[in-house]
């Protein structure tokens, strides 16, 4: 199943990536004069800390 607008964002991120030869550092730079541009203020969560499930991969490993 194809969705136009997923299609659409994965034609212009392409897109923005390849005027930066895909230099990440380059392309957040440009993000980021884009945000401060706007000048809509911008959300700044703290980090969440997620704590390690000891049962996760235990299958893996062949624990019951």
């Amino acid at each position: 199943m194809r969705d136009p607008i997923v299609e659409e964002v994965r034609k212009y991120r392409m897109e923005h990536s390849q005027k930066f030869g895909g230099n990440l550092a380059a392309i957040r730079a440009d993000l980021r004069s884009v945000q401060e541009a706007s000048g809509h203020e911008v959300a700044r969560l703290p980090a969440k800390r997620v704590e390690p499930d000891e049962t996760a991969g235990a299958e893996r490993r062949g624990v019951q």
